[in-house]
């Protein structure tokens, strides 16, 4: 067996360890059960889940079993970390379409099966959604301080800032304790992981395992990513860098990781492909114009895991002959054209910007182009086939509606 807890480490996916030691021993000993939750709040995860499945993968890589938790219960509350607001409550019948479309983003990335080392995929909803009260209260609130849940950054923050937290979120971390008492129970799970927001919670699920099972886990969190200017990782102009196909073609993903800034290549690789280490620190020291060719590595790469091999080489020939030949390259995303569709509403369709008044300021700047060619009036009428571009990196297919 690979050692797991070195390769997540060389690679940047560790933040805290609750006990490396112990947790080293306990890997070294044979197969382990660790599991990631995700809440179903939308039809399809982000960039910023990558990091987790990454992780994941390479544990199953190791020999050890990766656990899929949906959260179908969970989702029902409303996981308050690193928000200034209250989620809003989905239905019921939000969350099974989302939990169906998520499932399929786990295919590419995990073999799931029947082995000691094959992933499972489980749903809290089964042992949440028959909980009574007054009985959990009595056996599992009982292991929570109040001073304590009040001390964790995803209520402290809240309060601090004197946004309103409703009592059902303060429930949350109750409840993710609990999931991962039960995972222990009934699948052998003693391992959790997840983002760095989710480190207190965790540790009480780590803290109330041993009260309640007499039992030893481990909780570890990935950082939480930036780029190298500051911003959040996976959020752009035009929102969040969606896993699904459905919400984000894998041309747009494999320009994604394409426009990497120069500082974080080398990371990014490390992180987000299977690329030996010596490789990428071949890939990462180059430098001027050269770091281009790094960044195109990294985006056929992190594509061909999410979207397969095919998709990817054909999302870096589309992007070849669209910035170095000039052409409009068959993976373009595609937007309807109606009958008297302007350019400044075929840049809100496509994206490129927010409203028309932004879009006029796009024109304005002398940034639009339609085959090529610069526009000067946003009322202009588009007619397809024909290719929107938006600077030099954003472009369009316009396809008859």
């Amino acid at each position: 067996m690979n050692d797991f807890l070195a390769i997540a480490r060389a690679r940047g996916f560790i933040h805290q360890i609750t006990d490396e030691e112990g947790l080293a021993q306990r890997l070294r000993a044979g197969p382990v059960s660790a599991y990631v939750g995700y809440d179903c709040t939308a039809d399809s995860l982000h960039v910023g889940h990558l990091l987790s499945i990454m992780l994941l993968r390479w544990f199953q890589a190791c020999g050890h079993r990766p656990v899929v938790l949906m959260g179908g219960g969970t989702t029902k509350i409303g996981d308050p970390s690193g928000r200034d607001e209250t989620r809003q409550l989905l239905s019921e019948e939000t969350i099974e379409a989302n939990k169906r479309s998520i499932r399929r983003t786990f295919a590419p990335f995990l073999r799931f099966g029947e082995g000691p080392s094959d992933a499972i995929m489980l749903d809290n909803a089964e042992w949440l959604d028959e909980l009574r009260y007054i009985p959990f209260l009595r056996e599992v609130g009982r292991h929570f301080s109040v001073n304590r849940m009040l001390s964790m950054d995803s209520v402290r923050l809240r309060l601090e800032r004197e946004q309103p937290l409703s009592f059902i979120e303060f429930n949350y971390m109750l409840l993710q304790s609990y999931d991962f008492l039960e995972l222990h129970r009934r699948y052998g799970v003693i391992l959790q992981m997840g983002g760095s927001d989710q480190w207190g919670n965790i540790v009480m699920g780590v803290d109330l395992i041993r009260r309640m099972a007499h039992a030893e886990a481990f909780g570890l969190t990935t950082p939480l990513l930036s780029t190298a200017s500051g911003q959040k990782m996976g959020k752009t102009a035009q929102g969040a860098v969606w896993l699904s196909a459905h919400r984000l073609s894998p041309f747009d993903y494999w320009q994604f990781w394409r426009n990497t800034e120069d500082a974080d290549v080398g990371r990014f690789l490390r992180l987000f492909t299977e690329l030996p280490l010596a490789e990428i620190a071949r890939l990462e020291a180059l430098r001027g114009a050269e770091i281009n060719e790094a960044k195109k590595v990294l985006a056929t790469e992190a594509t061909a895991l999410l979207h397969g091999r095919a998709a990817a080489e054909a999302a870096a020939e589309t992007a070849r002959r669209t910035f170095e030949e000039g052409g409009a390259g068959d993976e373009l995303p595609r937007i309807p054209v109606g009958a008297g569709m302007t350019v400044m509403a075929a840049l809100v369709a496509a994206g490129f910007a927010k409203s028309n008044a932004e879009a006029r300021r796009h024109v304005a700047g002398g940034g639009v182009r339609v085959d090529d060619e610069v526009v000067a009036d946003p009322m202009q009428l588009v007619r397809a086939p024909a290719k929107l571009s938006f600077g030099r990196k954003r472009h369009a297919l316009l396809v008859e509606g």
